[in-house]
């Protein structure tokens, strides 16, 4: 990624949302600050209110030309006419995932803080890879960090582009801002005490010019 180039939002929704209340306030934020991914991110496993979910994405993505992901399940991906598919677990399933939706779907990889796992996962046909938490979490038992050095090491050596994801404090997106090409925003801004639209104002002016 260039210095000079800022880089862009990466919003994923909230665990669970009402189906008729979420579109107006996603509209509202988006118009704010538009983003050049949305990923659908559910807690929920079950396919039916996932696939309502993924309808209601699809027809909101495609009327703005935000391109539409949607965590783990590829094959719903595919039934739902979304964009891709944001994989979870680095690049274990990055090969049949992209042979699965072919060279045009959106494939992308969280790989946590593993250099390794990224530069597999880009290697075999990631679009991108997601490294996090940006501080220290403990949904890392280790409690280890992506820390801004990797960031930086990654846009140096690899032009495969990387989202900052998780633990965004204002911070962290000072600090990652200037080696990161996306910055992925959720709970951050869906949870935030200003409410979603003064945050994803906020949280963006720190994403640099």
């Amino acid at each position: 990624m260039s210095d000079a180039e800022p880089p862009k939002l990466y919003l994923t929704t909230p665990p669970q949302f009402d189906l008729s209340s979420f579109p107006d306030l996603l509209a509202q934020v988006c118009d704010a600050v538009p983003p050049a991914c949305l990923r659908l991110a559910l807690a929920s496993r079950d396919e039916d209110v996932l696939g309502r979910a993924g309808d209601l994405l699809r027809a909101f993505g495609h009327a703005r030309d935000i391109p539409v992901v949607i965590d783990d399940h590829h094959r719903l991906a595919e039934r739902l006419g979304l964009d891709g598919v944001h994989l979870t677990d680095g690049a274990r399933r990055v090969r049949e995932v992209r042979k699965a939706l072919g060279k045009d779907a959106i494939v992308g990889a969280f790989c946590g803080t593993s250099r390794h796992a990224a530069m597999t996962a880009g290697e075999i046909g990631a679009d991108y890879v997601a490294f996090g938490p940006v501080t220290p979490s403990e949904t890392l038992g280790d409690g280890s960090a992506a820390a801004p050095e990797l960031f930086a090491w990654w846009a140096e050596m690899i032009e495969v582009p990387a989202v900052a994801e998780g633990g965004l404090t204002e911070a962290a997106l000072d600090a990652v801002a200037p080696h990161a090409d996306f910055l992925c925003l959720g709970q951050e801004v869906w949870a935030a005490a200003d409410g979603p639209l003064a945050a994803v104002r906020r949280l963006a002016a720190h994403f640099g010019d």
